[in-house]
């Protein structure tokens, strides 16, 4: 089969409480099989603490192939309440800019949704919320390469859905956001958070659309080892996703 693109996806890698053996398991099958991009939905460290955003820095440079990463709900500063409130993203950003890219594929376009927020009225704030503005920008991408023959590709923290449609979704706004996201065009959903690798298809408003969730790979394991995905697509078989476990 001939790979249009192939694209390592992980999550809640949780620098502080990493996994190195499992952060080395990856680096090596970057340098041997040299992926398109690497997608990372989230929790890149546990307290936002500067050393670890160093740590984490160091290590994508390492990777030496592109980047597109996006925050997660421990990517806020935990221990100064002032800068959680007033620049919450700063230290992210700082990141971003430093190992981040402008992600141009032949077949595959990635659209990134801000799923985080530093305060919520409910409890807890490690929940995902989909504000406004957030779909908006994300919204706006997607019309922007409407008829653009690429396969579209949305990654956020937080799932936007778990196994139905209906019902309670720990993700405020999460069920209409995925709406508005496939009539927009987007064709697959990228996540983390729950450190547990998953892959949904759901059917909105007759159009298929895939929920892929990637697990851990830090020390803070739930029910299964550290593993991330490998997304493989090409024009004639679409896109297939393979979970790989450390271990």
């Amino acid at each position: 089969m001939t790979i249009a693109a192939r694209l390592f996806h992980l999550s809640d890698i949780h620098f502080g409480v990493e996994d190195r053996g499992a952060l080395a398991w990856f680096e090596e099958a970057v340098r041997e099989e040299k992926p398109d991009a690497v997608i990372c939905t989230g929790d890149l460290t546990q307290r936002a603490k500067r050393s670890e955003y160093a740590a984490a820095a160091e290590w994508f440079a390492r990777l030496g192939v592109p980047a597109v990463i996006e925050p997660g709900n421990h990517d806020m500063p935990y221990f100064n309440p002032v800068e959680r409130f007033r620049t919450p993203f700063r230290r992210f950003g700082q990141l971003a800019g430093m190992v981040g890219s402008e992600l141009e594929l032949d077949h595959v376009a990635v659209i990134t949704l801000r799923t985080t927020v530093s305060a919520q009225w409910r409890w807890p704030w490690s929940d995902g919320v989909v504000r406004g503005r957030a779909l908006e920008e994300a919204l706006q991408e997607l019309t922007r390469l409407k008829g653009d023959h690429r396969f579209k590709i949305v990654a956020c923290h937080h799932p936007l859905s778990g196994s139905s449609l209906t019902g309670h979704n720990p993700t405020v706004r999460g069920h209409s956001a995925l709406r508005a996201l496939v009539d927009a065009g987007a064709d697959a959903i990228l996540s983390g958070h729950v450190h547990d690798a998953f892959d949904i298809t759901h059917k909105v408003d007759g159009k298929k659309v895939r929920m892929i969730g990637s697990g851990t790979m830090s020390e803070r394991l739930r029910g299964t080892p550290p593993s991330y995905n490998v997304l493989h697509f090409d024009l004639v078989h679409g896109l297939s996703v393979e979970n790989r476990q450390f271990g």
